[in-house]
């Protein structure tokens, strides 16, 4: 880094070290030097909206969702008697779904015990929004919604992007048989 005139700011750095539980208890390496610079190995790191953690678990990623949509959740639902029905849907779809939405890819092929939190989270939302309680059965509630469950949107999010790189030609083809659009996309689609 020193050649290129680079310096680390060790203060905003974050290491991280992947492996499963057993593997990290074995290490006994604690932190990074770079440099003259010393970087200790966090727990969980923080990446474009996104946290690591270091068995690749997504738990503290999936701990912090929750928390934050709940919270908005908390804050409609004290103005829930002042909004109209379009009014909240807005609010729970731009609030809520853009979290759940966020980079949920990573968590594809989680256990479904980990994603059964956030699931919670969309049936909250969904509650909140037709005004129902926790006794009324959830699956007719997210069909009114026109709203897939949380596994089903991270499923159809992958299917979509392997498509869109299928039909732009930007990757080589990982799918059996060939596909043809109705339209031609747009060279705008592709980038």
């Amino acid at each position: 880094m020193t050649e290129n005139k680079l310096k680390l700011n060790s203060e905003k750095t974050e290491a991280l070290l992947v492996g499963t539980r057993q593997k990290i208890a074995f290490l006994t390496v604690t932190d990074l030097h770079l440099d003259d610079a010393t970087v200790p190995f966090s727990p969980a790191v923080k990446s474009l909206g996104v946290f690591l953690d270091s068995t690749l678990s997504m738990q503290t990623h999936i701990s912090f969702i929750i928390k934050t949509c709940f919270f908005h959740l908390r804050r409609i639902a004290s103005i829930r008697r002042y909004l109209t029905h379009d009014a909240c849907v807005k609010l729970v779809v731009s609030l809520i779904f853009s979290r759940l939405d966020y980079c949920n890819s990573l968590l594809a092929g989680l256990p479904a015990s980990s994603i059964h939190g956030i699931q919670r989270v969309q049936n909250a939302a969904a509650r909140l929004t037709l005004r129902k309680t926790k006794r009324d059965h959830i699956t007719p509630l997210l069909r009114s919604l026109h709203w897939l469950p949380v596994n089903t949107r991270i499923s159809y999010k992958l299917s979509t992007l392997v498509v869109s790189q299928r039909l732009c030609s930007r990757v080589p083809s990982i799918l059996p048989g060939p596909v043809h659009p109705a339209l031609r996309p747009s060279p705008s689609f592709c980038c």
